[in-house]
């Protein structure tokens, strides 16, 4: 069996076809959400960060304190695959957590942040 010789192989540029309309957002066209509604993302509530060294991690124990990097009552922030897309507050709905949405980061915002 032989082994093509890179150096002589033909080169082409890829062609494809038009995805029409309904793909992609042109001019006055809205794009079709229903091609990504089913795509599972993962939903994060930040309440805030610390950073510490291993050796005080491992002595952490039930009823221990972390200290977090904000202060008490800061907006947390909501992430979609790690991405910050809104700010919120905690509230408490029939005996259940929830979050109210109080900031949603603009869509140039989210992009920036994406790549």
């Amino acid at each position: 069996m032989s082994v093509p010789d890179p150096k002589n192989a033909a080169v082409a540029r890829a062609q494809f076809n038009d995805l029409g309309p309904s793909a992609a957002a042109v001019g006055n066209q809205e794009m079709n959400l229903n091609l990504i509604l089913d795509v599972s993302v993962t939903l994060a509530l930040e309440v805030g960060r610390a950073r510490m060294p291993i050796r005080e991690l491992l002595q952490l124990a039930p009823g221990a304190i972390v200290e977090l990097d904000r202060l008490a009552g800061e907006p947390l922030d909501v992430l979609v695959n790690g991405v910050r897309i809104a700010r919120g507050e905690v509230v408490v709905v029939n005996d259940q957590f929830g979050i109210r949405l109080t900031d949603v980061v603009s869509a140039t915002e989210r992009m920036e942040h994406a790549r």
